[in-house]
């Protein structure tokens, strides 16, 4: 399996990194793109640098490197996830706006039918926010907040993080042992 992953800048870089981390592990191949303002994010929330993050990815790519071979839809991958996704790229993606790779990827990702996974971490959301969220919905991307559930018994913040890890796995119907599943 071969996966697109955008983090974008907003709070919760942690989602990401901890997403690669899952998909290296679980020997799902990744393409990587970060954006400026996630790469200085990343240096209050996690304690890996860039070229830490890069590492975990089989691939990288600058954000603004639109010849980049993900940036077409004769590149097979088999999706695409934005974790986190800031809302100035929910509403670019949303509106068609393609500027840089991410966005372009995304909507290539979403032109070709292929699953595209949205997690945005902001909190409250206004009406703008959600609008697009619908308009993404709409347009096949499954939206996916990053709020972790509880029914699982979480001791630490690790097994919140693995909670919303998992869930994006499974959308790609990806086998993992990061949570314990609702068994009723």
């Amino acid at each position: 399996m071969r996966l697109v992953v955008g983090i974008t800048g907003c709070s919760g870089v942690v989602y990401g990194v901890r997403f690669l981390e899952a998909c290296r592990d679980l020997d799902v191949e990744t393409d990587l793109i970060v954006s400026p303002a996630a790469e200085e994010i990343m240096s209050f929330e996690v304690d890996e640098d860039l070229e830490d993050v890069r590492s975990l990815a089989a691939r990288s790519y600058d954000y603004d490197e639109l010849d980049a071979s993900i940036s077409s839809g004769s590149t097979r991958t088999d999706g695409m996830a934005i974790i986190p996704c800031s809302m100035k790229t929910l509403g670019a993606v949303a509106s068609g706006v393609s500027d840089n790779l991410v966005t372009r990827s995304a909507d290539v990702t979403l032109k070709e039918g292929r699953p595209l996974v949205v997690v945005p971490r902001e909190t409250p959301l206004n009406l703008i926010h959600l609008e697009n969220m619908g308009k993404l919905d709409r347009a096949g991307a499954t939206i996916l907040p990053a709020m972790p559930g509880f029914y699982h018994d979480p001791q630490t913040i690790d097994d919140l993080i693995d909670f919303i890890v998992g869930r994006i796995l499974d959308q790609f119907d990806v086998e993992h042992q990061l949570y314990q599943r609702w068994k009723g």
